[in-house]
């Protein structure tokens, strides 16, 4: 069993930045990729970054130049800097984490309002 924390969200202006974290613990697993995704209501869940174990990284084209995904492996903890926020990055925002190559766990998700 896998859980994963969330932390970080909140309320902020446009063009404001915030800086989430996602901290993975329990025992007798090996992480491989992790990332993040975001929800808004009534829209469809979409990736927002991506690293792998090894560094490789992937964004969504809408916040490539103004998110960095960034990991600590002896953490076991991503992180998300989210820098130049606009009202379009409000959303739930979930920690996804694979483990032992097979099985995906989700944080509980932390709302990021960025009002204009």
């Amino acid at each position: 069993q896998v859980q994963l924390v969330e932390s970080g969200g909140g309320l902020v202006q446009a063009g404001g930045s915030l800086r989430l974290s996602c901290a993975a613990s329990g025992r007798g697993f090996s992480i491989d990729h992790m990332g993040w995704f975001r929800q808004a209501p009534g829209k469809q869940r979409e990736l927002v970054a991506l690293i792998t174990m090894t560094g490789n990284i992937n964004y969504a084209d809408s916040v490539k130049g103004r998110f960095t995904i960034s990991r600590d492996n002896a953490k076991s903890t991503v992180y998300l800097q989210m820098n130049k926020l606009k009202p379009e990055d409000t959303a739930v925002y979930y920690c996804s984490v694979q483990v032992n190559g097979l099985s995906n766990y989700w944080g509980q998700g932390t709302q990021v309002t960025v009002s204009s």
